[in-house]
């Protein structure tokens, strides 16, 4: 009998961190809220508490998606809006961030048409398919005009503008392993054994690096920095970065809750430097300097900050 290599896959979410808002089921208008209510009386909740990661729901989307695309000729967005979203429960109230696929296809589709050459962007979406695709949008925007995203994206990199909401205490590392997730801000998880990189293999624990915190306190924080930055450095980048988070936070129930979520970052990153990650803390440090008058010490915690993450983000140039 010949002998037969097994190759085993797993599907690892895409190198791209996210900046989720949760809305309280209450803030949504029926017939949305009555969906959402079904919804999650069907599959439960994604986190049952703050300290827990959606990490298996973002696998089971990214599952979803790639589904999509092998079962059919690709196509620039889906046909219909997704029905999904994530959950999360604190303390006995239901917070529903919807996946909007469709809305964020547009917004991918618009990423692309700005980054890539005419000639890829040509062969992966036929300038047909792109056009279709736009005059769907407009159509869309014409039915839904105050429309917009409970999801952003950035592949490669978490903008340092991104970490302006929350502080260190806000911090939870899960490791990726056997048993149930869980985690605490220190980076040691409730139980279970880490595994390579944070692997998520079959009826493993997806490893998970994230904050969350209440909608409130997020505004607090951006504006107390912008504010800061704007007397200090009125024509810096990161005080554009704090009025732009500012501006797409004040779209949402002041009851909601703010997550940044690096996603499939983890595997990129390693367990090793995640457990040292403490981005939110240094970029804190930096603003508590500045406000003091100490503008070198803010200018090299920003600068240190900066360099870090633009090495991550130089990984996606390598083979």
């Amino acid at each position: 009998m010949q002998d037969v290599t097994v190759v085993r896959t797993s599907v690892h979410p895409p190198y791209a961190a996210h900046l989720r808002v949760y809305e309280p089921l209450a803030a949504y208008p029926e017939p949305e809220r009555a969906h959402w209510q079904a919804y999650a009386a069907e599959h439960g909740p994604d986190a049952a508490e703050p300290a827990l990661p959606v990490a298996a729901a973002v696998l089971e989307e990214q599952r979803e998606a790639l589904a999509g695309l092998a079962a059919r000729t690709p196509r620039a967005l889906p046909e219909r809006e997704s029905g999904r979203a994530y959950l999360r429960v604190v303390d006995g109230v239901l917070y529903v961030c919807p996946w909007a696929t469709r809305l964020r296809s547009w917004q991918a589709l618009e990423e692309l048409r700005a980054g890539l050459p005419v000639a890829l962007l040509d062969a992966a979406l036929p300038p047909v398919t792109r056009a279709a695709a736009e005059a769907d949008r407009e159509r869309w925007r014409a039915e839904h005009p105050d429309a917009r995203s409970w999801i952003l994206t950035s592949r490669w990199e978490v903008p340092v503008r991104w970490f302006l909401p929350f502080g260190d205490e806000d911090r939870c590392f899960v490791p990726g392993g056997s048993g149930p997730a869980g985690g605490r801000a220190d980076g040691r998880a409730d139980g279970g054994a880490d595994g390579p990189e944070g692997a998520a293999g079959a009826g493993a624990r997806p490893a998970a690096l994230f904050y969350l915190v209440p909608m409130a306190q997020a505004r607090r924080r951006v504006a107390r920095a912008f504010r800061a930055l704007r007397e200090a450095v009125p024509d810096g980048e990161l005080v554009r970065g704090a009025e732009r988070v500012g501006r797409w936070l004040e779209e949402f129930h002041p009851r909601s809750l703010v997550e940044l979520d690096y996603g499939g970052l983890v595997h990129l990153l390693g367990p090793e430097r995640l457990l040292a990650d403490r981005s939110a803390g240094e970029l804190e440090e930096g603003l508590r300097a500045l406000r003091a008058g100490d503008t070198a010490e803010a200018l090299r915690v920003y600068g240190e900050l900066t360099v870090r993450w633009r090495r991550v983000l130089a990984l996606r140039h390598a083979n």
